[in-house]
């Protein structure tokens, strides 16, 4: 493989990642926003629960994240792309990636197995890379 087509690889598998993790911590941060949804649907019925959401601006720039990142991934996959190597780059980035924006954006508690697990794919990214 040539280093311009590797790059290429790459920087595709890359952008997949960061859509999806950018519309993971848009929707997160949407609902929390919202807040109980189940409170709401009790108040204002399924409508008034499916407004709330919809008219949260971060969920619809979440939906928007989260299809760039699925047209990414199709783009990715357009032959002769190795699928063995952009499905689990491409999820184990996005998990790797969620845990360092739970813990620096949405201040979630991210414990030491988590960090542990996120080193463990980030070796299994390699091996799977050479």
């Amino acid at each position: 493989m040539s280093s311009a087509s590797e790059f290429h690889l790459w920087a595709s598998i890359v952008l997949v990642a960061v859509c999806a993790v950018t519309g993971d911590v848009l929707t997160a941060r949407a609902m929390r926003r919202v807040g109980d949804l189940d409170k709401i649907r009790a108040e204002a019925g399924l409508p008034g629960a499916i407004r709330a959401v919809v008219a949260e601006p971060s969920f619809s720039l979440g939906i928007v994240a989260m299809t760039l990142s699925f047209f990414s991934l199709l783009y990715a996959l357009a032959p002769p792309a190795p699928v063995s190597l952009i499905a689990p780059a491409t999820a184990s980035l996005t998990y790797i990636g969620n845990a360092i924006v739970a813990r620096t954006f949405l201040h979630e508690n991210v414990d030491r197995r988590r960090w542990f697990s996120a080193l463990l794919v980030c070796v299994g990214i390699y091996l799977i890379a050479q």
